[in-house]
């Protein structure tokens, strides 16, 4: 296991970035040091491409208009929205701005933008500033949408998303921040992580000794610890086992990857923090089952939070937001094996 903790391996590849795209500037809220960010992953950027990486007004639509006319104007931009809740406020600009403008001047033209911000619930900031709002940006024609995860080295993936000369939007949960990196080997006491797909890659984690799972579980970043303490649970209590699947890149997703990982079980779930309703778990669920229906005992499972307003009280916040024993639950109860 690595010892560079999620928050250290952005900053380095935003710092990878800056300096492989002289060209390329940071846009934000408080980005500059001696302030580095909210969560510090630009911490010590503005001091090494001074200039370059520059504090912005507080109007989230205005950062990424900004962003977006610099990358007509042939420069590379990456935004920091502080909070994920505050995303909604760029949404307009985001949707009908920056993902139109490649196809909308009967020529293609490059709009090689990047916006990163902080999600998720788990530090207790409330019902404003702990929202997972990937489900209102998936689906948008033009925009790609990312999730952070500790398996993927987000060097490639900032490099992988300017490659796509798109505008590119990446959720990073914040619970994620201080955890370990792991690019390979064991994770935990009994999963062994291996990528498969062409890159990014889709971490696969399986329980050592099985080929064969009895489910398997497709999940974004910010849940895949909890996922993997139920599957852990499930594992101990009943000897059910579930293979794991975490993608990057969410939308589009590579469903041909994900199903040819996933076709060896009989059951799947897919798992998001968000909301059901319109969600990316729904629409995965629903393509998978579309594709593997006829090796599956039932139906493609989407497993999300309460669709109540977050609490900022920790204890009732745990209420809310999807838990580890939550999510083993809904696959004890969907099997039938308590």
């Amino acid at each position: 296991m690595s010892e560079e903790r999620v928050v250290e391996n952005v900053n380095r590849g935003l710092g990878d970035l800056l300096e492989a795209h002289p060209r390329l500037v940071l846009l934000g809220e408080d980005v500059e040091d001696p302030y580095g960010g909210a969560f510090r992953a630009t911490r010590g950027l503005s001091d090494r491409f001074p200039g370059r990486v520059r504090n912005t007004p507080i109007s989230e639509s205005a950062i990424v208009g900004l962003a977006t006319g610099l990358a007509l104007a042939g420069r590379e931009a990456v935004v920091e929205i502080m909070f994920a809740d505050f995303a909604w406020l760029a949404f307009d600009m985001l949707a009908n701005m920056a993902a139109k403008t490649p196809t909308m001047y009967g020529s293609p033209r490059a709009v090689p933008v990047i916006v990163r911000t902080a999600s998720g619930a788990g530090r207790g900031y409330g019902a404003t500033h702990s929202q997972s709002p990937l489900k209102h940006f998936v689906g948008v024609p033009g925009l790609d949408v990312f999730e952070m995860t500790p398996f993927h080295d987000a060097g490639a993936l900032f490099e992988s998303m300017l490659t796509l000369g798109r505008p590119c939007l990446m959720f990073e949960d914040k619970t994620l921040y201080t955890r370990r990196v792991t690019r390979s080997g064991r994770v935990g006491s009994v999963f062994t992580l291996a990528p498969v797909g062409p890159a990014p890659g889709i971490a696969r984690l399986r329980i050592d000794g099985v080929t064969t799972p009895d489910a398997v579980v497709v999940c974004t970043g910010g849940t895949v610890e909890r996922v993997l303490e139920a599957a852990r649970t499930l594992l101990l209590e009943y000897e059910f086992c579930c293979d794991v699947l975490v993608p990057a890149h969410l939308y589009p997703l590579d469903l041909e990857t994900v199903a040819e990982a996933a076709a060896g079980a009989s059951r799947i779930f897919v798992v998001e923090e968000g909301t059901a309703g319109g969600s990316w778990a729904a629409d995965v669920a629903y393509e998978l089952t579309s594709r593997l229906w006829g090796s599956l005992r039932g139906p493609v499972e989407a497993i999300c939070s309460a669709a109540k307003v977050i609490p900022a009280a920790p204890h009732l916040e745990r209420e809310v937001v999807l838990q580890s024993q939550d999510i083993a639950a809904r696959i004890s109860a969907a099997e039938s094996l308590s």
